[in-house]
């Protein structure tokens, strides 16, 4: 693995964009010189307040993102240096025990909703993408996630994105999309978006010196 600089990405978009889909390609497309670090990770440790306070919490505004750890841990992997990524429990709304290690790497794709809303965080970012996708079907795939991988009731996922997910997003997501550098209309359906951003980061790669 080459020692220079490495080519930190951050992928945006609203809950239910398709992050997943174009963060996994860029993976893929690196093996394993790729690194993962994803913004849902870092939210504030909740766990001095009641599990009924907890669900209160408006997890879409910056404000429940632990900010401060998270831009180390990016500034950490930039110098090559390995750092322990916190482990969320969803279901519960709170910091997990443990961590879980990443190691540093030629390509660190950064996943999350409200990476660009922070200058200090989107200035680390050498590429910054911006996945765009309808409303409607974002909140349709949010809400197949939530039913199947958290725990969530119906009710409950509709009452919290009318609550906070819909409104934070035009405050605070929608708006960053000026700060990126790439928009990706239709998320992972849009292959020849993918692959242009697959062309690009391995010409980043050869130009560093960290190419195959």
């Amino acid at each position: 693995m080459s020692r220079g600089a490495p080519l930190i990405i951050g992928v945006v978009g609203g809950s239910g964009s398709g992050k997943t889909t174009v963060v996994r390609a860029i993976q893929e497309s690196a093996g394993s010189r790729a690194a993962l670090l994803d913004q849902d990770a870092y939210y504030l440790d909740l766990g001095h307040l009641t599990l009924e306070e907890r669900k209160l919490v408006n997890f879409d505004h910056p404000d429940s993102i632990d900010t401060a750890l998270f831009v180390e841990h990016v500034t950490r992997l930039m110098r090559r240096e390995a750092v322990d990524k916190p482990v969320y429990d969803f279901a519960a709304h709170s910091r997990g025990r443990g961590t879980v290690r990443v190691e540093p790497a030629d390509v660190v794709v950064v996943d999350g909703i409200l990476l660009f809303v922070d200058e200090q965080l989107r200035k680390l970012f050498d590429l910054r993408i911006f996945v765009d996708v309808a409303d409607d079907v974002r909140f349709i795939r949010r809400l197949q996630r939530d039913l199947t991988e958290r725990g969530r009731s119906v009710d409950n996922v509709i009452d919290q994105y009318l609550r906070t997910v819909r409104p934070m997003h035009l405050e605070f997501v929608e708006p960053s999309k000026r700060y990126a550098h790439v928009i990706l209309p239709e998320g992972g359906q849009n292959r020849i978006g993918i692959d242009m951003i697959l062309a690009h980061v391995r010409l980043e790669l050869e130009r560093r010196g960290a190419g195959t």
